[in-house]
């Protein structure tokens, strides 16, 4: 067993992975619960999908649960996700159901990867490829240079579709707002769960051609509500957004 060949295996298997996703049916930034949801779907039914993700670890807002209490809520109406996915779960109250944060977030992830996602992490969306009035593309670099203020150039990939699950700060679809290809992002509103868990789904969309918005991001855009450690929604919303853009692909 020599080191140099321990670190040839490594190298030549991501590159083949990194090399393979130069060109996506679609590129999901954010490998958060909707992200992580979205890119399930989307791969489950034959698209070619890729997550992208600046931070070390996956999951989002996940792990802490609530004030580092590592457990989160999902109602009624995700609940088959849940059980798709084989996430444990015990009833709450009211269509109420609680689920461990950590299995919840391994288990995405898990699922993701098994369904035939490649995962990205400590890879930072810096910009988009926009052609002809439509998102084309993704502009990436490596988290550290970002973080150091280094002067590297960055590489892109292609995709036809690209989802912004970055979470509060729709980070994706602040390149549009930066280079005034949409007017404004409001940012989330105050926090009010119910409605928050509602217009998270019903905001999920295509937000400018070839740009989906999913989960927080979405509220983002539409300037509703914040909902807190309830996560029904962003289930809900990376699958809705998964089922459109397999239509789209069609």
């Amino acid at each position: 067993m020599r080191e140099a060949e321990i670190s040839r295996a490594i190298v030549e298997a991501y590159f083949n992975d990194l090399l393979e996703s130069l060109s996506l049916d679609v590129a999901i930034v954010g490998a958060g619960p909707s992200g992580m949801v979205a890119g399930y779907y989307l791969a489950k039914n034959g698209a070619k999908v890729a997550i992208f993700e600046k931070k070390l670890s996956i999951g989002g807002g996940i792990w802490g649960g609530a004030m580092g209490f590592n457990r989160v809520v999902v109602q009624e109406e995700a609940r088959e996700i849940l059980d798709e996915f084989g996430i444990g779960y015990r009833p709450f109250r009211d269509g109420l159901y609680v689920a461990d944060a950590i299995e919840m977030a391994t288990t995405l992830a898990s699922r993701a990867v098994k369904a035939g996602v490649k995962v990205f992490n400590m890879v930072e969306v810096e910009d988009l490829v926009v052609k002809e009035n439509r998102v084309a593309g993704i502009v990436i670099n490596w988290t550290p240079v970002k973080m150091t203020g280094l002067h590297v150039d960055p590489l892109t990939v292609e995709a036809r579709f690209v989802v912004d699950s970055t979470g509060h700060g729709a980070q994706i679809s602040g390149h549009l707002l930066k280079r005034g290809l949409i007017e404004r992002i409001p940012g989330e509103g105050p926090m009010w769960a119910e409605k928050g868990e509602e217009l998270t789904v019903k905001h999920t969309g295509e937000a400018f051609p070839g740009l989906y918005v999913t989960g927080m991001a979405a509220n983002a855009l539409a300037g509703a509500p914040r909902m807190g450690p309830i996560f029904g929604g962003m289930l809900l919303s990376g699958r809705k957004a998964a089922f459109e853009i397999l239509e789209k692909l069609r």
